[in-house]
């Protein structure tokens, strides 16, 4: 059995890893970290995992969770991450990161939208973008995956083929982006208070989501071009899930037949892509590490539409499946639930 770590146990996303791990046939998971005092039992954190995890959630350092694990998934906020990696790797534990801190490959990149200097840049050259879809062989062999944003896998994956084969302009592609209370995180913030989210929608860090920087680099190394979007990510009443409604421009004609025909070929060995004759729907993908896409015209306007699972497909889902690359297993390993 796999000797896994969590890093950072108290959050949805971990809560999510843990469900799956739980029923996972070739891994342990042997430490789960929290600053909280009293080591408390992992079941006082997350009651729901009452039955299926005797663990005690310790206030252990990274050096320590290296040396008793073959792999740790780092939970950790931003910037917290970057300081904990190099601890994990230098102790011979490979890492997925959950968090943002090393999927950017500039650092000045990283600081300008972070606003803090990224203290392990040359790990930066090396990390492996968390996205099997696009970098299923590069993630079988790294040692650190950096896991991709929830927005960033619904507008990567919606828009990847259409750049692939150069069939759309890379400027001014306009990303509507819709998104559950539950991808701000579990810590207590006014705006997502129930009071004040529900029976309401709003659009927020319009110009300034940390987001943008990600959906470009990737996007431009599918497409060998530089690209630019417009991401308008809006909060929405619900507890997760995210609906991307996306507007590229066609820089050749093709028929909406033609258009998911190129969808199903590029996504023909990707087990948990779900290329659709339909709008996908939020309810539909909720509970699962699938991403439904689809493509339509709007009179003349091609509109590209994705949905996920913020938490699973968005987040932990997609780490257990880079593990199981990182691991020599099938993608879909541990994942029947989902």
């Amino acid at each position: 059995m796999t000797r896994v770590s969590i890093l950072g146990s108290r959050g949805y996303t971990a809560l999510e890893l843990l469900k799956i791990l739980a029923d996972h046939p070739e891994v342990q998971v042997v430490a789960a970290t929290t600053r909280q005092e009293g080591n408390p039992p992992l079941t006082d954190i997350h009651p729901c995992l009452t039955g299926r995890f005797d663990l005690d959630c310790q206030n252990l350092t990274a050096e320590e969770v290296g040396r008793v694990s073959d792999l740790a998934f780092c939970c950790l906020p931003h910037t917290a991450s970057m300081e904990a990696v190099p601890q994990l790797l230098e102790a011979g534990c490979r890492v997925v990161d959950l968090s943002a801190d090393y999927r950017l490959n500039d650092p000045g990149v990283y600081e300008q939208w972070y606003q803090h200097v990224h203290t392990d840049p040359t790990r930066l050259e090396t990390a492996v973008y968390g996205l099997p879809e696009l970098y299923r062989e590069r993630i079988r062999t790294a040692d650190l995956v950096a896991n991709p944003g929830c927005y960033t896998s619904a507008s990567i994956l919606a828009l990847a083929p259409l750049l692939a084969e150069k069939l759309i302009d890379p400027q001014g592609i306009i990303i509507d982006a819709k998104s559950g209370v539950s991808g701000a995180g579990r810590t207590p913030k006014l705006g997502n208070l129930f009071s004040e989210c529900n029976e309401s929608v709003t659009a927020y860090g319009i110009g300034t989501h940390r987001h943008t920087p990600e959906i470009e680099q990737v996007l431009a190394d599918v497409g060998g071009l530089d690209v630019r979007v417009a991401f308008n990510p809006h909060l929405m009443p619900m507890d997760r899930g995210i609906l991307c409604s996306i507007y590229p421009r066609l820089v050749e004609k093709r028929s909406q037949k033609d258009l998911l025909q190129l969808y199903r070929t590029f996504y023909s060995a990707a087990p948990f892509m779900r290329v659709l004759d339909r709008i996908p729907r939020t309810r539909d993908v909720s509970g699962t590490n699938f991403c439904d896409v689809t493509v339509c015209f709007n009179r003349d306007q091609l509109v590209v539409f994705s949905a996920l699972d913020n938490l699973i497909r968005g987040a932990s889902g997609v780490a257990v499946q880079n593990m199981n690359l990182m691991l020599g297993l099938d993608e879909r390993t541990g994942m029947l639930r989902c």
